[in-house]
């Protein structure tokens, strides 16, 4: 099992520098997510391949390894100029996973919820392409319900995947999306099986409990899906019965820190999940 770290709220370190910041705050491994000088959201990676060349010898003088590279692209929205464009970034970011010796890869479905269908339909002829690449680099996909996205359910994900019917396509289970994705972490989790191969790990408070609003919207009504990325304990979701869960269930795949809200104390933050995480697997058995 691996325990990662999402390092977003360090993003102003420089690239080269990152692997020796991230084994300082004692970490073994990073789960690469969007930054503008290296694959930025919604956009064609910034990379260059001497660029990628030089990371790795920095990943292998820091002792740190990549355990996913986390590109998001607009692959699934109604729009097939954005959906090619998307499709092109695809392919130069899994290159450079390849590059780096790094066989797993994260994304969400994207797409849009109020054109499901047709999102659906955008997903499958972006997969068409992208499939035969990702098999013959031998790197592995793993996908997440996302609020906003075509699919923001759990169980719907889950099934989704299943059909996908693929090796190389698991699940990810984002624990501070749990009270969008269906509010049933140890459900989710048993439901999906071996298909969980991923787990960010944050906290969120309930937005749907009926004792009272969370967090007040405007305008009345609005579809925004409102959520937080805090350190574990300082919301709502129950990671005791998560952790239980995926402990039942064998799990033994990535569990990745990924707080985004205290950007101002964001080493402090990073320590803290790591010894937390380590805390609820230490009495696995």
């Amino acid at each position: 099992m691996k325990i990662a770290l999402d390092p977003y709220m360090i993003r102003d370190v420089p690239l080269l520098e990152l692997p020796a910041v991230v084994a300082e705050l004692g970490y073994e491994w990073i789960e690469l997510s969007p930054r503008e000088d290296f694959i930025p959201f919604f956009r064609h990676p910034r990379v260059d391949d001497a660029t990628v060349a030089k990371f790795r010898k920095a990943l292998e003088s820091a002792g740190v390894g990549i355990s996913s590279v986390l590109p998001l692209f607009r692959w699934s929205g109604p729009d097939e100029d954005a959906r090619q464009a998307a499709v092109r970034y695809w392919k130069r970011a899994i290159q450079i996973t390849a590059d780096l010796g790094v066989t797993s890869m994260i994304s969400e479905f994207n797409g849009r919820p109020e054109e499901p269908d047709k999102s659906e339909a955008q997903f499958w002829r972006s997969m068409d392409d992208l499939l035969p690449l990702f098999e013959r680099e031998g790197v592995h996909l793993a996908l997440e319900p996302h609020p906003d996205d075509f699919i923001e359910n759990g169980y719907d994900a889950i099934n989704f995947i299943r059909g996908i019917n693929h090796p190389h396509v698991s699940f990810l289970y984002c624990a501070p999306h749990t009270f969008h994705i269906g509010n049933d972490a140890p459900g989710i989790i048993k439901h999906a099986g071996d298909l969980l191969t991923h787990v960010h790990l944050a906290d969120a408070f309930d937005h749907t409990a009926s004792s009272g609003n969370r967090y007040i919207l405007n305008p009345p009504g609005t579809p925004a899906r409102i959520h937080q990325h805090l350190n574990m304990g300082e919301g709502e979701v129950d990671f005791d019965e998560l952790f239980r869960e995926l402990n039942a269930n064998g799990f033994d795949g990535t569990l990745t820190a990924c707080v985004f809200a205290w950007e101002e104390r964001a080493r402090e933050s990073s320590v803290f999940m790591r010894e937390r995480i380590k805390e609820y697997t230490a009495t696995w058995s």
